[in-house]
């Protein structure tokens, strides 16, 4: 669904503080997206979050962390309901990110590559005092092509590696893929960001694939020339963002493992997930300061995570 939710509510659903809901799952690339933009923004009262569980059936997406298994604003136990109640034919995939109006029960949006580009641009009335610019104007050409790049490669490209038919089909995504990651090396071995000298949306769409590659993609996904940790620029500049507010206190590798390891049975078909890797590195000095660069630009990090929406201390590595 690609109706979107803007100032002037051109689609019919114009931005309003506490009117829709953000369904998420920390398991997924794509939510994982929103859920950093709306923190670095500084969105939390004016877009309530709800969580989904890692693991589900064909039936989608459930609220199987909520008491009783229902979330407690929406009033259903699958994000399937919330779709229905939009299209009762809805004929695709139930995903994550989803936007739900609150009142009537209806999914507005599904489009995670628009949705991220509006709470940047359409939601600014609702923004924290210094809040960054994810998406400032004088870049957005290059932060679009870099993005469209980074998409068809990487973001993507792991799935092809994953999803493979054919091992021919295989054979090139496994191509194109460490291409792009060498591509990418060698952009971030002189500059501290993607594109600009802050933190911009280019660099929420590269970090969520990057920070699943060796808990996942490496050994799930057979995307295994090398691992994260083996490039040196990219393994640096993905610590360099997890330890930035608003990333890594995002993050959940618990749910992450669950969900691909147990959901996808026809790649893992025992269902048993793996123990490592060692996520203590997550936390290693990475010194990118070097490169200079403010990752806020003219803006400040985002608070301390409402308690409310802080993942579990044992689901992730703990700071030093």
């Amino acid at each position: 669904m690609t109706t979107r939710i803007t100032t002037d509510g051109r689609d019919g659903w114009p931005v309003e503080a506490g009117r829709y809901r953000l369904v998420v799952s920390r398991a997924c690339p794509w939510a994982s997206r929103a859920i950093v933009v709306r923190r670095l923004l500084g969105l939390e009262d004016a877009l309530p979050m709800g969580v989904c569980g890692p693991t589900h059936d064909w039936r989608s997406w459930t609220f199987d962390l909520d008491p009783g298994g229902v979330d407690p604003v929406l009033g259903i136990e699958r994000l399937r309901d919330a779709y229905l109640a939009r299209d009762p034919r809805y004929p695709r995939g139930i995903t994550v990110p989803a936007i739900v109006d609150v009142p009537s029960g209806q999914v507005v949006t599904n489009d995670y590559a628009q949705m991220t580009l509006d709470l940047s641009t359409q939601w600014t009335a609702h923004h924290r005092p210094g809040a960054p610019d994810l998406y400032p104007d004088a870049l957005r050409d290059e932060i679009d092509e870099v993005a469209a790049l980074v998409y068809a490669d990487v973001n993507n490209g792991v799935y092809r590696c994953g999803f493979a038919g054919s091992q021919e089909s295989y054979d090139r995504a496994y191509a194109r893929l460490f291409a792009r990651l060498d591509w990418l090396e060698d952009r971030l071995r002189t500059r501290r960001y993607l594109v600009g000298e802050s933190i911009t949306e280019a660099d929420v769409r590269l970090f969520t694939t990057l920070v699943r590659f060796d808990a996942v993609y490496h050994g799930h996904f057979r995307c295994n020339r090398s691992t994260l940790s083996a490039m040196p620029a990219l393994w640096a500049y993905a610590r360099d963002l997890y330890q930035t507010p608003g990333f890594g206190d995002t993050v959940d590798f618990v749910h992450i493992k669950e969900h691909y390891y147990r959901v996808q049975r026809d790649i893992n078909p025992s269902g048993i997930v793996p123990g490592g890797p060692d996520l203590s590195g997550w936390w290693t000095p990475h010194d990118r300061e070097q490169l200079g660069g403010r990752p806020f630009g003219d803006g400040t990090p985002p608070g301390p995570v409402r308690a409310s929406e802080a993942v579990p201390a044992d689901h992730a590595p703990q700071a030093p």
